[in-house]
């Protein structure tokens, strides 16, 4: 449906959120008479969310900015078992105690991007651990376990993949669609709650809920799912060739964080600016229309907006600031990310490759060797041709060494001990 009413999705649509809803003009009519309640679930499978999350955080933040009342509901009880959609095998059960330590980690995301409190606008952040741990088995079979039909429930893409590929789908699995359609008529039931969003992947666990809410409330519940994104060149978001880029500033630098928006791919930039940053849509129209290099202006808008969001302005302007002067002024900026090694590991020297691969700068001994073979590893500044170089203490400058693979990743080695 062209041309939303209300603004919410009016928002959506103009930066690109949208990919599917359950029934557009019933949405949106919703949404343009009502203070609507909406939810995104999280699942605890890490301490931090990471940037594929971000655009789910982004969705709850607009519809808190338009006037309505987002949710975060925290998978305390459905990361137990673990969403299969879409995977090759059974996730890593894990223990209440992991799951407990993940939740409080992942919470610290969502204080940058939403207002938490009381009020009919204000967001909520729920665990649906209060309501799934307590249930008891059959009266959960004969009040909700009736209203599934496996035969439906077998057509979903997320279930017809690990089939097809003849890989196992354990029972323990095959409930989590069930509970998930549970949350949200229990978040109706709680909160008043009409919608849930996702991404694509979740579509079939959304609709699920809407049936469950008609059959048990005779209710309307609506669904909205955003792309599956990925970046121009076909890589996942979220995920480079160093790891995971984690929310939570003690996984990943506030540095590291700019670095990464810093490094889109040109045909990325503009779409990017519409879902990660409230920049207007005529500014962002402007950085799009950037050539040339010109472009690298407008990543380093987005890298800045981006992280202001997460980390605040102070931190964002600081990483601007570290990678004008190591990139611009070739300046040894102490705010880079830091590694320290054993003091007396420096007596004998360290291997280089070795000594890239513990600063996440390259993944293995080949990955690193490499770039050395690429002629990008620069030691304090200086190119390196030799891939059995050792770092001593007489590559100490000011009591650290500048590692550098191309000319944007960039680590401080310091001793210690």
């Amino acid at each position: 449906m062209a041309g939303f009413k209300s603004d919410f999705l009016a928002v959506l649509s103009q930066r690109g959120f949208i990919h599917q809803t359950s029934d557009d003009a019933g949405l949106d009519d919703l949404f343009r008479t009502q203070t609507v309640t909406g939810y995104i679930g999280f699942d605890p499978t890490a301490r931090s969310l990471h940037v594929g999350s971000l655009m789910q955080i982004m969705m709850l933040h607009w519809m808190q900015q338009t006037g309505h009342q987002p949710i975060a509901l925290m998978g305390g009880g459905t990361g137990m078992i673990g969403d299969p959609s879409f995977k090759d095998e059974a996730r890593k059960l894990q223990t209440e105690e992991t799951i407990a330590e993940n939740l409080a980690g992942i919470r610290q995301a969502f204080e940058n991007y939403l207002t938490f409190g009381d009020g009919p606008q204000d967001a909520m952040m729920v665990n649906n651990a209060d309501w799934l741990l307590g249930l008891e088995y059959v009266p959960f079979l004969r009040d909700v376990g009736r209203h599934f039909s496996v035969n439906r429930m077998l057509s979903f893409d997320s279930v017809k993949l690990r089939l097809d590929r003849e890989q196992s789908l354990s029972f323990l699995e095959f409930n989590y669609m069930i509970l998930q359609a549970y949350d949200f008529v229990e978040l109706y039931k709680r909160t008043g709650c009409r919608l849930q969003m996702g991404g694509s992947d979740q579509w079939g666990n959304i609709v699920n809920g809407i049936d469950l809410g008609r059959r048990m409330e005779g209710v309307e519940l609506f669904a909205l799912t955003s792309p599956l994104l990925t970046t121009s060149s076909g890589a996942k978001m979220g995920k480079t060739a160093s790891g995971a880029i984690w929310l939570n500033s003690e996984m990943l630098s506030p540095y590291d964080f700019w670095q990464y928006w810093r490094n889109t791919e040109d045909a990325d930039v503009g779409r990017f600016l519409k879902l990660y940053t409230i920049l207007p849509m005529d500014e962002i129209a402007r950085l799009e229309a950037l050539g040339g290099a010109e472009i690298n202006e407008a990543k380093k808008v987005l890298a800045s907006e981006a992280t202001a969001l997460l980390h605040g302005r102070a931190a964002a302007e600081e990483a601007a600031e570290t990678a004008r002067k190591t990139f611009e002024e070739g300046a040894l900026a102490e705010t880079l990310p830091t590694v320290e090694v054993p003091a007396a590991d420096l007596e004998p020297g360290i291997g280089l490759l070795a000594l890239l691969v513990s600063a996440g700068l390259a993944g293995s001994n080949g990955e690193a060797r490499r770039h050395v073979k690429g002629g990008a590893v620069r030691v304090n500044d200086e190119p390196v041709a030799d891939e059995r170089m050792s770092i001593d203490r007489e590559k100490l400058k000011d009591g650290v060494v500048k590692l550098s693979v191309g000319r944007k990743k960039h680590v401080l080695v310091r001793p210690a001990g």
